[in-house]
């Protein structure tokens, strides 16, 4: 989504976004609950990563959290996935099956 969308999603000047998005300007949480139903993702979904975030796993541990779908990362591979056309996204698949192998 581009910052043009965004803005149109949430009825503001992308400008706005833009100094959002550098920090110029902070976000008020009414607008940052706007940004969160257009890009249809949870509000704590800008806050992953943060101390005390019990959805923070170790790289390379194979722990996964409990609401993968709540963790920005996975979010963002998985719309990155399925960007992929699809005979190289199945590809892509039989890869990660193989680096993901335990047993190996």
């Amino acid at each position: 989504m581009t910052q043009q969308q965004l803005a149109e999603k949430v009825g503001i000047k992308f400008q706005q976004i833009q100094k959002y998005e550098t920090g110029m300007n902070r976000v008020s949480a009414s607008r940052l609950w706007d940004i969160a139903e257009a890009m249809t993702v949870p509000v704590h979904y800008f806050f992953d990563g943060l101390n005390g975030d019990n959805h923070a796993t170790t790289a390379g541990s194979g722990a996964i959290p409990g609401d993968i779908f709540t963790n920005k990362e996975a979010l963002e591979l998985i719309r990155s996935y399925y960007a992929i056309p699809e005979n190289q996204r199945r590809r892509l698949f039989e890869l990660a099956r193989v680096l993901s192998d335990t047993t190996a």
